[in-house]
C-alpha cells in the first residue's frame, strides 16, 4: 500500500507557530491562508491552511495553543489532530473546512518528519519526480470576455488554461476562446452549494461548452433529469472535484471516473489522500492536480505531488503570481522542471 511508506514516520513536535499570508486574486476576492509550522529536533515542517473564511483564520491566530506536542508516528499523530477541535468551539461556514486546517497540520508533520528523517517525499515512497505540466486557472471578469486569456496569451503562447463557464458566457465568447486552442479544462461549478461560485444546472450553457470544447475536459457537472442525457456519449471527459475527499466518495460517483482532481487539501488526512490516489492508479483513473490559491508551502506540495503522480496532466497548479489581478510578463512557462534538491515534502 502507498501509504504504508508513510505511517509509520516518526516526528517529533516541540511547538508550533502560525503566520497569515494574503494576497488580491484575479478571481476579484482577497485571499488569505495559514501556514503552519510545526518546530522539532532543529527542523520545520509546513503546512498551509486554505479555509476560505479570512474570519476563521483571524480567530485561528488569536486562539489558544493546541496541544501537539510530543514524539509520533504519522499516522499516531493524525488519529490526535483528527481528535481536536480546530475551529475552537465554532462551527465554520463549511464542513470542508474542518478537512483543510487539518490538512494543514497532517501536511506540516509529514514535511517535519521527512526532514527530522532525513529524506524527501520521492525517497521516501521509491518514485522519481517529472517535470509538471500546469494550466492557468482564470474567470473571465463582468461581462465575460476573452481579453484576459489573449493577454496571457500574447505574454506566453505556450499557455493552457482551466476557466468557469457562467450562464452569460455567448457563443461568441465560446468561439473566441476555443479558437485559442489553450482551453484543457472547463469547471462548470455544479457540485458547489451555498458558496459565491455556485453555477445551477444550466442546459443552454452545458450544450455550448459540450460542442464548443469537444476536446477538453468537463469538471463538475451538475446532473438534472434535463442535463443527465447531456453527456451521454461524453462521461470519458468528465472530472470531479468538490465531491472527491476519499476513496469512498470516489466510488459513490454517478459512473465510474475516466478523471478525478486530486486537491490535497479536501481530504484532510495524508492517509485519504495517498488511499485515492492508490486507488486512481489501480484503477486505471486519470488524475490532474487543483489548487486553492494556495499563497505560501502548499502550492510547493501541490508541485511535489504531481512530479510523482500526474505529470503529464493539466494540472491547475501554476505558480500563484499567475493569480494576480493583473498579467505579469517572464513567469516560469510550463512544465515545471522540479529543483535539483528537494527537501521534506515540498518543492522549493
Amino acid at each position: 500500500m502507498l501509504y504504508d511508506h508513510l505511517s509509520d514516520l516518526s516526528v517529533e513536535i516541540e511547538g508550533y507557530d502560525l503566520h497569515r499570508n494574503e494576497r488580491e486574486t484575479s478571481s476579484g476576492f482577497t485571499r488569505v491562508t495559514t501556514t503552519v509550522s510545526l518546530h522539532g529536533e532543529d527542523e520545520t515542517g509546513h503546512g498551509e491552511d486554505v479555509t476560505y473564511d479570512a474570519n476563521e483564520h483571524d480567530t485561528f491566530h488569536r486562539a489558544s495553543s493546541l496541544s501537539i506536542t510530543g514524539q509520533f508516528t504519522l499516522t499516531e499523530f493524525s488519529d490526535m489532530i483528527g481528535d481536536l477541535d480546530l475551529f475552537f468551539g465554532s462551527r465554520p461556514e463549511q464542513s470542508v473546512f474542518w478537512n483543510y486546517r487539518r490538512w494543514a497540520f497532517e501536511s506540516a508533520a509529514l514535511d517535519l518528519g521527512l526532514k527530522q528523517t532525513g529524506v524527501n517525499l520521492a525517497e521516501r515512497l521509491n518514485r522519481e519526480c517529472d517535470p509538471v505540466r500546469f494550466v492557468v486557472s482564470t474567470r473571465l471578469g463582468d461581462p465575460p470576455t476573452g481579453d484576459r486569456i489573449l493577454n496571457w496569451l500574447e505574454r506566453d503562447s505556450s499557455l493552457e488554461f482551466k476557466l468557469d463557464p457562467t450562464s452569460d458566457w455567448t457563443d461568441e465568447t465560446v468561439s473566441l476562446l476555443a479558437n485559442t486552442n489553450a482551453v484543457r479544462v472547463l469547471d462548470l461549478k455544479g457540485q458547489y452549494h451555498g458558496t459565491t461560485v455556485d453555477q445551477s444546472a444550466d442546459p443552454d450553457l452545458y450544450r455550448r461548452i459540450i460542442d464548443g470544447f469537444p476536446e477538453a475536459l468537463i469538471e463538475d457537472p451538475a446532473l438534472t433529469e434535463t442535463t443527465r442525457p447531456l453527456f451521454e456519449g461524453h462521461e470519458g471527459r468528465v472530472t470531479w472535484d468538490y465531491p472527491i475527499r476519499s476513496v469512498e466518495t470516489v466510488e459513490r460517483l454517478p459512473w465510474e471516473p475516466a478523471w478525478i482532481n486530486i486537491k490535497p487539501s479536501r481530504f484532510g488526512s495524508v492517509q485519504a489522500l495517498f488511499d485515492t490516489i492508490e486507488y486512481c492508479l489501480n484503477n486505471g483513473i486519470q488524475m490532474f492536480g487543483g489548487g486553492q490559491f494556495e499563497l505560501g508551502v502548499g502550492r510547493g506540495h501541490l508541485h511535489a505531488l504531481a512530479s510523482l503522480f500526474y505529470p503529464d496532466a493539466p494540472n491547475d497548479i501554476a505558480l500563484k503570481e499567475y493569480n494576480d489581478p493583473t498579467p505579469s510578463s517572464g513567469l516560469p512557462s510550463s512544465p515545471l522542471v522540479p529543483p535539483s534538491e528537494q527537501q521534506g515534502f515540498s518543492w522549493k
